[in-house]
């Protein structure tokens, strides 16, 4: 077994009402040796040898029975003893906990005793669905249907892995460099697998993955589209180059890395923006001051704040194209240098000075939207910008814009769409748990994490990876993205939806036995303290559009 953490998956098992199926289906392949074991949990259907894993590195063959290799992850609002993960055996169909010699490097926990079966302290735990096993082949319920007890309401958690074709990873990377036109393939060890998307303010968008890279082009295409997701997903750390464009190291919650430079700072806002932030802290320093910027640089005599404030106009002539007092388009091409433009001069985007207006020793500060780069300079006879040292008042007030700007980071957002298998495996009637979560019934978590559900039709969310526990995703080579999703809601509306009351379990039960098959089941779980970034789920209206 290797460390990825790739797919999931389960065999086919009875519902009450549903007719009678087998637990799993007879092997494809009549003459498969009998000590192997055919993995059900994705269309790859792995036959697995004795003591090996399948091609996801997630199953495997212990002793002819499939199991789950990576334990399924509880969240607990505290952790005692330094809070360290905590791996704990599960039992075999309600026996005591085992031993910790009963399964090789699973340490049992001095409190996990406090938790096994308390259910006072219920509200306080949540199942999530990373290592849970997922509900393939999508007609059977979900591997954990949990129920307990939040402020004396009677909830259900319906816990499991999703298999998903069609997701993607947006990505904001907060940098003015210039990574590319908009539309431009990002390549990642060469092959196509996003795309540049449209900038916002201060930061660079990229799409990465979707169902068209995964299953459009090559079979190497969609190979790497998988990897780089996962690798992003997972917190990893990927090298993308784009077409016409830079090279970029992106890893979440890290700052970019861009052309082997990393970034620093996150841009306080736009030339003109800047401008008039900062145009009274200026005010009596200096006579004219042009900050630089790639979509619209300021000139704070002929801005609005420098009118309020009564600035006299400094003869300055621009390069662009204006397009209101003191606002400039275009007056550099895209880059990496001052404000994202190309330049390293900035005295290249004036045109001149106009006699008679300018006058000599007008004092003019140039600075980018970061104050990563400012120089200063004073008119000679001959109306030529000579730089001089810069005022320590002036300078006070470039620090602070640098102190302005937020650190430059990159953010990760995973973005799906919840189809059959999921919502199979809450209810026969799947479009009722759509209507439900529409409606605010249901809480929809990825890995305990809060997730966005997009307005209009299904069920399509969007997490930021941050938020969720480490080795969150995996992958299947079929190839699609293996992710964790986590439906809660009161369990009289969880019956009402038609949802898999049968497969009900307490968690205490639960925290005995794990998932309610014995088929790829996980076979320990994993404590772990949640993250104060996030609320706790249970509860929680669901985050919509």
């Amino acid at each position: 077994m290797t460390e990825h953490t790739k797919t999931d998956g389960l065999p086919a098992m009875d519902t009450p009402l549903m007719p009678d199926v087998a637990q799993r289906a007879a092997p494809r392949n009549e003459r498969m040796a009998a000590s192997k074991v055919e993995c059900n949990a994705c269309p790859v259907l792995c036959q697995i040898s004795e003591g090996r894993a399948g091609a996801c590195d997630r199953y495997a063959n212990q002793g002819g029975v499939l199991v789950r290799v990576d334990p399924v992850v509880l969240l607990r609002r505290t952790l005692d003893a330094g809070g360290a993960p905590v791996l704990v055996p599960f039992a075999p169909s309600g026996e005591a906990a085992l031993p910790q010699a009963a399964t090789d490097s699973v340490a049992t926990s001095t409190t996990d005793a406090a938790w096994n079966g308390d259910l006072l302290h219920a509200g306080e735990v949540f199942v999530t669905g990373v290592g849970a096993s997922t509900t393939y082949p999508d007609y059977k319920p979900a591997p954990f249907i949990v129920a307990s007890k939040m402020d004396g309401v009677d909830m259900v958690t319906v816990v499991t892995e999703g298999i998903f074709s069609y997701c993607s990873m947006k990505v904001k990377i907060d940098t003015d460099r210039f990574l590319g036109p908009e539309q431009a393939n990002v390549r990642y060890r060469g092959e196509a697998i996003g795309h540049v998307t449209t900038a916002e303010y201060g930061s660079q968008m990229l799409s990465l993955g979707g169902v068209h890279h995964l299953t459009g082009g090559s079979k190497k295409e969609g190979r790497m589209a998988l990897e780089l997701m996962e690798r992003l997903g997972n917190k990893q750390a990927v090298e993308c180059t784009i077409d016409g464009g830079a090279t970029v190291v992106i890893q979440a919650g890290k700052p970019p890395i861009v052309g082997g430079v990393e970034e620093q700072r996150m841009r306080v806002g736009c030339g003109s923006a800047a401008v008039g932030i900062f145009a009274r802290q200026l005010f009596g320093h200096a006579d004219e001051v042009v900050v630089v910027d790639d979509h619209i640089t300021g000139v704070l005599s002929e801005h609005q704040a420098g009118r309020c404030l009564g600035m006299p106009s400094s003869g300055i002539q621009m390069r662009g194209r204006k397009s209101t007092p003191g606002r400039y388009f275009q007056v550099a091409n895209p880059g990496t240098g001052w404000g994202g433009t190309d330049i390293a001069d900035p005295l290249s985007i004036i045109e001149g000075w106009e006699p008679g207006v300018a006058q000599p020793g007008l004092r003019l500060l140039m600075t980018s939207t970061t104050g990563e780069h400012a120089q200063w300079f004073v008119l000679d006879e001959q109306l030529r910008p000579v730089e001089q040292a810069m005022p320590p008042e002036v300078r006070r007030v470039v620090e602070r814009i640098g102190e302005n700007c937020e650190p430059s980071l990159c953010s990760v957002l995973f973005l799906a769409g919840a189809g059959g298998s999921l919502r199979a495996g809450v209810t026969e009637n799947p479009v009722l748990l759509t209507t439900a979560i529409k409606r605010a019934l249901v809480n929809v978590t990825c890995g305990g994490a809060p997730a966005y559900v997009w307005p209009g039709g299904g069920i399509t969310v969007m997490a930021d990876v941050l938020r969720m526990p480490d080795r969150s995703f995996g992958t299947v080579p079929t190839p699609a993205i293996v992710a964790p999703i986590e439906f809660s809601m009161r369990l009289d509306d969880f019956a009402a939806l038609g949802g898999h009351v049968d497969h009900v379990m307490p968690l205490e039960e639960v925290l005995k036995r794990g998932a309610w098959h014995n088929d790829g089941a996980p076979q320990a779980r994993q404590w772990q303290a949640a993250s104060p970034l996030n609320p706790w789920p249970m509860g929680e209206p669901p985050m919509l559009g």
